[in-house]
């Protein structure tokens, strides 16, 4: 079994797949997740890129099992396991597309190391962090840079050097969270993310709305939906939701105002508006 599930398309879902260990790291997934890095196009065939884990954890950092293993690995084998799991997290840091992190249960170790590379973080609002190295006598030297660029150096030095848990609120206020969710809302809300916080996460020439006659009137009959399927596809979004966040984005761009956002909004995700950024 692949530790690493891959769904391809404008969306790319990359899900880590040993639920059976909390999706923590060994040498075969940091391999896969090289190997899938280097494939990772700039042409704009992909848009974005949504990292989640599979089971009940997003990521529990390194298995204990391999770094068990580890003990009788000579200074050379030891040195090459460092540097490929550095290069999966240099790799993944300068993918030329953004990564939004979907993050539940826990994010521990070089799980939190990756929410750190990732440009928008979605957690849970039961979800723990921690760099928990240092409670096995390990520095998280590997993802310092990313943690200290993140949240900066006061926060990670005090969090690094307990290796204490967080919550995903105080992960918000330090920077390594962009949205707080309920668990059941996870996917829906970081679908409206994806539409309404990327610039140019849409393609502009599926509608074709006439400004001027949306204030006033039903929006039905107004909006001319060219292939709203082919967005709703990629997103798993209704038609419908689709369309209503491609053209609440049109009509903010081109300034017809925060009522009929709001209005379009409402109307096409059944109240799920986004926030404002």
């Amino acid at each position: 079994m692949s530790t690493l599930l891959v769904q391809p398309g404008p969306v790319t879902t990359i899900t880590l797949n040993r639920p059976d260990v909390r999706n923590a790291f060994n040498e075969t997934l940091i391999q896969e997740l090289t190997e899938w890095a280097h494939t990772v196009p700039a042409d704009g065939s992909i848009r974005t890129v949504v990292l989640q884990g599979a089971g009940s954890v997003f990521c529990a950092g390194a298995d204990v099992q391999w770094m068990a293993r580890m003990i009788d690995y000579s200074r050379e084998e030891n040195l090459a396991d460092a540097r490929a799991a550095g290069t999966m997290y240099s790799l993944l840091d300068s993918l030329p597309v953004p990564v939004i992190g979907r993050v539940h249960g826990a994010a521990l170790g070089g799980g939190a190391g990756l929410a750190a590379i990732c440009d928008i973080v979605v957690a849970t609002n039961d979800a723990q962090f921690g760099f928990t190295e240092t409670t096995l006598g390990i520095l998280p030297a590997m993802i310092s840079p990313y943690v200290v660029r993140k949240i900066g150096v006061s926060a990670a030095r005090e969090w690094c050097l307990t290796g204490a848990r967080f919550t995903a609120e105080q992960a918000r206020a330090m920077g390594l969270v962009h949205e707080v969710v309920t668990p059941e809302r996870l996917v829906s809300d970081l679908k409206v993310l994806f539409m309404c916080g990327l610039p140019g996460g849409y393609p502009d020439d599926l509608i074709d709305v006439d400004l001027e006659r949306l204030e006033g009137e039903d929006a039905d009959g107004v909006i001319r939906v060219s292939n709203a399927d082919y967005l709703a596809r990629p997103l798993q979004l209704s038609p419908t939701e689709a369309t209503a966040v491609i053209v609440a984005l049109r009509a903010l761009r081109d300034g017809a105002g925060e009522k009929v956002l709001m209005r379009l909004l409402h109307s096409g995700t059944h109240g799920r508006a986004p926030r404002r950024r």
